[in-house]
């Protein structure tokens, strides 16, 4: 007679050592967030009296002052333009430097990793870092802003715009090269209409970014609405700061809404 094992199996996601890896892996990580954590020089009693001050702070910017609200909107104008502008130009610069980034593309080897440096290079630095060397020389000014913008956006865009190069369907640019087709006709037909979905949702997305960064270019001296912001807050105007801080807010929201609405009406 066989016997039959009606012990029902007991189902476990992960195995003891995987557990046991699992486990190790956390200590590991919770020991070098501690570290981390006990590097740091921390005042703590600053830390405990945040509260206090944080109430202090809002008292003082209560209500917001609104005497200044037309030189306010006049320069929240100009943030806009820097966003606008800074993206466009980033964009055309950025496509060429894409289309020499992408390995399916590029002519050699030499000039991926040109595309690949250029790309690199302009992600690594951060806008107040790009607004501070073009504030040292060309000066105080939407200018600086505006290339500042531009030199941080061409690594976004071209990062993004080669990647989507890169995963678009071959069959299209072979078919095309395969009846003599020049390589102008081969981009324009084959490659561009693939990645203009991709295209069109990075232009609106870096200038949503854009929009929020042109706010604060204006603390380095780069223009926008951060002057006015800096300038409220070394006199202690405590009460015009408020405004702007809102104003920055309903800028921000605006342009969230835009962007919802390009995106859902182009792409």
């Amino acid at each position: 007679m066989v016997s039959l094992n009606t012990t029902p199996t007991q189902w476990s996601r992960y195995t003891p050592t995987e557990r046991l890896t699992r486990f190790a892996g956390f200590l590991a990580f919770a020991a070098v967030l501690g570290w981390c954590i006990g590097s740091i020089d921390i005042i703590w009693a600053w830390v405990f009296d945040a509260p206090v001050q944080i109430g202090d702070l809002f008292a003082r910017m209560s209500p917001p002052d609104v005497s200044n609200i037309g030189t306010i909107a006049w320069v929240l104008v100009e943030t806009i333009n820097i966003a606008t502008i800074a993206t466009a130009f980033s964009v055309i610069l950025a496509l060429p430097i894409a289309y020499i980034a992408a390995q399916n593309t590029t002519p050699n080897i030499v000039t991926l990793w040109i595309g690949r440096i250029i790309l690199v290079s302009s992600r690594s630095v951060n806008t107040i870092i790009w607004a501070l060397l073009f504030v040292a020389i060309f000066g105080p000014g939407i200018i600086a802003g505006v290339i500042a913008i531009t030199f941080r956006s061409i690594g976004f865009v071209g990062k993004l715009m080669g990647e989507a190069i890169e995963e678009i369907d071959k069959r299209p640019v072979e078919a095309l090269e395969a009846t003599g087709a020049s390589r102008f006709k081969v981009v324009a037909y084959a490659i561009v209409p693939q990645v203009m979905p991709t295209f069109w949702a990075v232009c609106i997305l870096r200038w949503d970014i854009n929009l929020r960064e042109s706010t604060v270019l204006g603390l380095v001296g780069a223009g926008g609405i951060g002057i006015i912001l800096q300038g409220a807050i070394d006199t202690f105007r405590w009460q015009e700061a408020a405004t702007v801080l809102l104003a920055i807010l309903c800028l921000v929201i605006i342009g969230e809404m835009i962007s919802a609405y390009l995106r859902k009406r182009i792409i």
